[in-house]
């Protein structure tokens, strides 16, 4: 029989709600503790799901400090969920740290499909899906202008995510150490002003000027030929 499973990973929607999986919200059920990026954020989830868990905060700023005792209530029989507040954790969230200890110590994980904003952004953008390469945040300050003379040299598809006021920016760089290549921006994803621009960067640059900036943010940029 397989092993008991001693953490699950979860995705949680990332707009809308009616992403959830059957599975997740069978698991969400079974396990003793919800570990959360924002209790207040997965409480919500919970409520419209009616579900009624245990919430415990794991985030950025705690999962170091609180990683040895998860694991060792895991030892002891204790069964965790772990969801961040949209999309599967540990893809720009917390929980490699976690999932790297509970494998260390010969804990039993899994982690559930579900949603993820860069995989319906890639598919949607129109550029080549086959090959790809997801870079998450590019650094603020160090080593941002280095990742990029890096990815100006990429052959496969890029993904990025972007936060709002720095969109433009974002796309002016990439323009300036990439050259005017194809792109596609998508916002919003799931949510109701859901939207995805395709173009040139140049062209996205006038685009998202004109427009105004505001949403959560995947770009998708084409590879050198």
């Amino acid at each position: 029989m397989p092993q008991e499973v001693n953490l699950y990973l979860v995705p949680t929607p990332i707009g809308n709600l009616d992403d959830i999986t059957l599975r997740a919200i069978k698991v969400l059920k079974e396990v003793d503790v919800v570990l959360a990026e924002d209790t207040r954020t997965s409480g919500k989830l919970l409520k419209h799901l009616a579900i009624s868990k245990p919430l415990q905060s794991y985030h950025i700023h705690n999962e170091h400090k609180a990683v040895e005792q998860l694991i060792s209530r895991m030892q002891n029989g204790e069964t965790f969920a772990l969801v961040s507040d949209a999309g599967t954790p540990a893809i720009s969230d917390p929980g490699f740290l976690l999932v790297r200890e509970a494998i260390a110590a010969g804990l039993e994980v899994n982690c559930l499909p579900g949603a993820t904003a860069f995989v319906p952004a890639l598919v949607n953008s129109g550029l080549p899906a086959d090959k790809f390469v997801f870079e998450g945040f590019l650094p603020h300050k160090k080593g941002r202008q280095t990742r990029l003379k890096k990815l100006a040299e990429e052959e496969r598809t890029i993904i990025l995510y972007e936060s709002p006021h720095r969109l433009i920016k974002c796309l002016e760089q990439l323009k300036e150490f990439l050259g005017d290549r194809q792109a596609s921006v998508s916002r919003e994803l799931t949510k109701m002003f859901e939207e995805t621009a395709r173009g040139t960067l140049s062209e996205l640059i006038t685009y998202f000027t004109e427009k105004g900036v505001k949403g959560e943010f995947v770009v998708v940029i084409e590879g050198v030929s």
